[in-house]
């Protein structure tokens, strides 16, 4: 292999690694910091990502997230169990700054 071949396959890879990392977005749901993630199947937690990693406005981030753990909560009670209380505001990277600070 030549090192002019080398170096366009080093190239490429790390165009692939970059690009992946990139396409994760700033926030990536799992087991610590999204309610009720035991409680979905590995379909919905792909369903769930996409969408969060999805919205462009905190209202409509914000909407789906109540919704999110209204639907988690009620899962919760059918099997006797309670969410945490604590939960991550996912969608606060999409709040409007304020500029009168």
């Amino acid at each position: 292999m030549t090192v002019k071949l080398a170096c366009w396959m080093i190239t490429a890879l790390s165009f692939v690694f970059i690009g992946s990392a990139l396409a994760r977005g700033p926030w990536r749901a799992n087991e610590g910091n999204t309610t009720g993630w035991y409680l979905m199947s590995p379909e919905e937690r792909l369903e769930h990502q996409a969408k969060i990693r999805a919205f462009r406005s905190y209202d409509a981030c914000h909407a789906y997230q109540l919704q999110h753990h209204r639907v988690m909560a009620a899962r919760a009670a059918e099997k006797g169990l309670q969410l945490p209380a604590e939960r991550r505001d996912f969608c606060e990277h999409l709040r409007p700054l304020d500029s009168s600070h």
